[in-house]
């Protein structure tokens, strides 16, 4: 039994039926794409609120299918499923169109369609799901920083057809997209925005106090899985500069990626080596970070790796100096922390912080994006 069939074991589509309650009955059904660490944790948690939502709200959450990157299966009612899922009856080669149209179904039921793949072919077919009816709720960053052409695809699909979600893109669990969308709704005007929006950046940066070498803080960031399986990833600052493309267009900036400035922590010719070869010479990291915390300990500032966007639409990237009084100044662990600066927010700003990495606070925030959907939905026949 593979890994996909495995989960699938550990995560029956349907729990025993339950008394009917007082409120408006809604079901929807769902349909998940990338069942891993995210996908995995996201099925646990969906399981283990089933019965209360149903109980207490109403809402009847029914898993059809799943879809890995080779193989899927797709089921809304067949009892004996759990019992012969590592038949070769249940399982098909994964087919995107097949699969949505599965979901959808033709009763005119509620579908949902969940992506926690990191997959840009996968988001590339939003815009025809959501436009069929179905709605999509995604952790992947690829849709809402991608091609600029797709993502107001995306936006216009979602006007008319189903709703489009992505709270978890962001900051994992931070409500930062519907706390912006809030703001902007409510006709505040945004002056800027800052913020720490990798873990793994905001640790290292914590951590890094001299008394250890930067690589070896770098190391052991990898070793605690805290960075992606290439460092570089994280280092590189690009993931982060996505991060801020989704804020920069949700509020109203058709930025692309190409358009943010990004420093990266990467020496120039260790960018294209293989993995091996750049943790081994991880070491060539130690004596530039070592002069940035001199210079910053000089101005008696810290160091933090920040995310910016003005009031202009100009955005950046970088590793700065910030005086010992910022709120930056005063994270913990792989805290993510976004400071929201508008016109009610002038003198004050409006700081939303906590864990920004995990595939639980990641897992939470696209539940969290279903039942924001869920809780808009009629009851249907």
């Amino acid at each position: 039994m593979d890994s996909c069939a495995s989960l699938i074991a550990e995560h029956p589509h349907r729990l025993p039926p339950l008394q009917a309650a007082s409120t408006r009955r809604r079901t929807l059904a769902i349909g998940l794409i990338g069942p891993g660490r995210v996908g995995g944790v996201l099925l646990t948690q969906l399981r283990a609120a089933q019965e209360r939502l149903s109980r207490e709200t109403g809402l009847e959450l029914q898993l059809c299918g799943v879809a890995s990157s080779r193989r899927m299966w797709l089921d809304c009612d067949d009892a004996e499923l759990n019992a012969r899922h590592d038949s070769a009856q249940t399982w098909r080669p994964t087919d995107l169109d097949q699969f949505a149209a599965h979901i959808r179904g033709d009763d005119r039921r509620h579908a949902m369609l969940i992506d926690c793949s990191a997959n840009d072919a996968v988001a590339s077919q939003y815009p025809y799901w959501l436009a069929s009816g179905l709605h999509v709720v995604t952790p992947n960053k690829l849709a809402s920083s991608g091609p600029l052409s797709r993502w107001q695809s995306i936006r216009a699909a979602s006007n008319h057809g189903g709703r489009f979600r992505y709270e978890a893109t962001v900051c994992a669990g931070l409500p930062v997209v519907q706390t912006l969308r809030d703001l902007l709704d409510t006709g505040d005007h945004l002056l800027s925005v800052e913020g720490m929006f990798s873990g793994t950046l905001a640790w290292l940066c914590c951590q890094y106090d001299g008394k250890r070498p930067f690589s070896a803080l770098v190391r052991e960031a990898h070793a605690l899985g805290y960075t992606e399986p290439d460092p570089r990833d994280d280092l590189s600052g690009i993931d982060v500069a996505r991060k801020l493309v989704i804020l920069a267009r949700e509020a109203g900036w058709p930025l692309s990626l190409q358009d943010v400035p990004v420093e990266s922590l990467v020496p120039a010719d260790l960018i294209a080596l293989p993995l091996d070869d750049f943790m081994a010479r991880l070491d060539e990291l130690d004596a530039p970070m070592a002069a940035r915390l001199s210079a910053a300990r000089a101005k008696q500032g810290v160091l933090r790796h920040v995310a910016s966007l003005d009031r202009d639409g100009r955005a950046q990237v970088s590793l700065q100096v910030l005086p010992s009084s910022h709120p930056f100044a005063h994270t913990r662990l792989t805290d993510n922390i976004v400071q929201f600066r508008t016109q009610r927010y002038r003198d004050n700003p409006l700081l939303v912080q906590g864990p920004g990495a995990g595939p639980e606070v990641t897992a939470a925030g696209v539940f969290a994006d279903l039942l924001r959907i869920a809780e808009s939905l009629e009851v249907r026949a």
